[in-house]
């Protein structure tokens, strides 16, 4: 796996994966940017958000379980002080559906978190990660 970061203008960066697909990032008005893309620290969110939430698609299909909607709430605070790392990060899965087992979505995000999700990993010991989920039953509209 590898990357390329273009850059462009201002404070715009292009990013090229591996895998052809290009993002693009910049900075707000008060750094020099034009806020046409997200920033470095957002798309780690993302990434995390990203990773633990296709493992936990993944297993959730193996059990069978009638997902009809999913998303992830994902929440960073940052240090005030340079280089503004993330000191804690939340994540709150929500898990709609049919008969939804909660033994099913607890153990697909306890597998994701401790086992699966290599960004998670990566950033283990760097900062807090907590996690929480919840599950709305989808009622079907006659």
């Amino acid at each position: 796996m590898d990357a390329k970061v273009t850059f462009v203008d201002g404070m715009q960066f292009v990013g090229v994966a591996s895998s052809g697909h290009a993002i693009v990032m910049d900075g707000d008005h008060e750094v020099g940017g034009n806020d046409t893309g997200l920033r470095p620290s957002e798309l780690l969110l993302i990434g995390i958000g990203g990773c633990s939430g296709m493992d936990i698609i993944s297993i959730l299909r193996k059990k069978q379980q009638d997902i009809t909607g999913f998303h992830i709430n994902v929440k960073g605070n940052k240090t005030e002080n340079h280089p503004k790392k993330f000191q804690d990060i939340t994540l709150e899965y929500v898990v709609k559906g049919r008969k939804i087992s909660e033994e099913a979505v607890k153990r697909a995000v306890e597998l994701s978190m401790t086992k699966y999700c290599s960004v998670k990993a990566t950033l283990e010991g760097s900062a807090k990660i907590d996690f929480t989920y919840k599950i709305i039953e989808d009622v079907p509209t006659i």
